[in-house]
């Protein structure tokens, strides 16, 4: 008897409970996150839009990087532009991979990379190792989308990448004299047109390069007896190319996290590589003592304080259990903990640029490849952001044009690339 009263009562606790939740739940005021009064109502008596349809869980909404706004800044017409359009960073697709010498798929990269950003954004963006929000601070960051490269025609492509990033660097910044861009690949040959488009704002660029391979091959390492002046530009020769045309500085650029194999049956390949103006970091010393600490000395030790500098990241540079997802795995090589650290500790450098590359989405398993370039640029608009606005004086004291055959570089690097194709093609005709 005593146990049936006890139930009963209990059941009438139960009941009646739910009924006074179904009641508040009733109230168009009614806020199961917010704190109630005393009657049931919301502080907040009437929600706004936002506060009704504006939150959404990692998975929903428009697939921009990390939640980013999106606009398609190639559409910006820089002299009718207002301030409403004006960006300090922002997120740019180049979906290019037929330079490619082994597996290609890394047109999907930029759409994968997005894809796996989905759980950044703005409201729990606080990088704990920097101690800063990079997409809540003085810096306006959105999503530019893709450049429309053709699959077909790697001439044509190279002078839509090249027109695209002369267009992109012309525009005026926010608060930054001009926007820096975090690209996302596309195979490495991108970097080609994105140092000639740095070049016609900041001059000489120093490059850090890291990748498993060395990419300074000049072209007859892709020996072939088909060949035209286009044919030499590669995702392995965008930097011989780049140095050819003077658009890196002549010393003191870097590669880390070397292991690739080499020419021949010597070091051919690295004497090549001293002339483009190139140390390395091999992958391996991080293997001795104090290794990290002592790659991370020879990092700053090497790149310039007050000059320009490029950030240009292979997915490769990764050991393939990290990053299965690209077209030429290396055994051997860094972690992602590792490289962020590196990453950090370049906090200081007058940062112009970076990009993401060789993610292939279609070798990837379990978006292990994507999540990792997503986490990596991430953490380069943290360096970007650190770093501050770009300005006038900045670019002033560090640009200098070089001369070559009386042209200025910065407006033929390319175009001179493109005219000698086409006269190769005019020679083999009549010739």
């Amino acid at each position: 008897m005593k146990f049936s009263l006890s139930l009963l009562l209990l059941c009438f606790t139960i009941s009646a409970a739910h009924s006074s939740y179904e009641s508040l739940q009733q109230n168009p005021n009614y806020h199961a996150y917010k704190e109630q009064s005393s009657e049931g109502f919301s502080i907040n008596s009437k929600p706004s839009l936002e506060d009704l349809w504006g939150p959404f869980w990692a998975y929903q909404g428009i697939q921009s990087f990390a939640h980013l706004p999106f606009q398609n800044c190639l559409m910006i017409d820089k002299d009718s532009s207002n301030d409403s359009e004006l960006f300090d960073i922002a997120i740019i697709g180049v979906p290019f991979d037929t330079a490619t010498s082994f597996r290609s798929g890394t047109r999907f990269g930029p759409q994968g990379i997005r894809s796996a950003s989905m759980r950044q954004d703005k409201w729990r963006g606080f990088n704990f190792r920097a101690g800063i929000n990079p997409f809540d601070n003085w810096a306006n960051i959105l999503d530019c989308g893709d450049i429309p490269v053709t699959p077909m025609d790697n001439t044509l492509a190279l002078k839509q990448m090249q027109l695209a990033y002369k267009q992109l660097l012309s525009l005026p910044g926010n608060t930054s004299v001009v926007p820096r861009y975090m690209s996302l690949g596309g195979d490495h040959s991108i970097l080609l047109p994105i140092l000639q488009g740095l070049y016609e704002v900041y001059g000489e660029i120093t490059v850090i390069h890291f990748d498993s391979h060395l990419d300074t091959w000049a072209p007859d390492k892709y020996p072939s007896f088909w060949s035209s002046n286009t044919s030499e530009f590669t995702h392995g020769s965008m930097l011989w190319l780049a140095h050819k045309y003077g658009l890196m500085a002549q010393e003191n650029n870097l590669h880390v996290g070397l292991r690739t194999r080499l020419s021949d049956d010597g070091w051919e390949d690295y004497e090549e590589d001293n002339a483009v103006g190139f140390k390395r970091i091999v992958a391996d010393a991080l293997l001795d003592e104090d290794g990290l600490s002592k790659v991370v000395d020879q990092i700053l030790k090497t790149l310039p304080k007050d000059k320009p500098v490029y950030i240009s990241v292979d997915i490769d540079v990764l050991d393939p259990s990290a990053a299965p997802g690209t077209g030429t795995m290396e055994v051997g090589g860094l972690t992602n903990r590792e490289l962020i650290h590196i990453l950090r500790k370049m906090k200081g450098l007058n940062i112009v640029g970076a990009d993401v590359v060789e993610v292939s989405p279609p070798y990837d398993t379990a978006e292990i490849t994507t999540t990792a370039a997503a986490q990596i640029a991430y953490e380069l608009m943290t360096l970007m952001v650190e770093n501050g606005p770009i300005t006038e004086e900045f670019i002033n004291k560090n640009k200098k044009v070089l001369a070559h055959s009386g042209e200025d570089l910065r407006l033929t690097a390319l175009d001179r690339i493109i005219d000698e194709e086409r006269k190769y093609q005019i020679n083999r005709l009549f010739n």
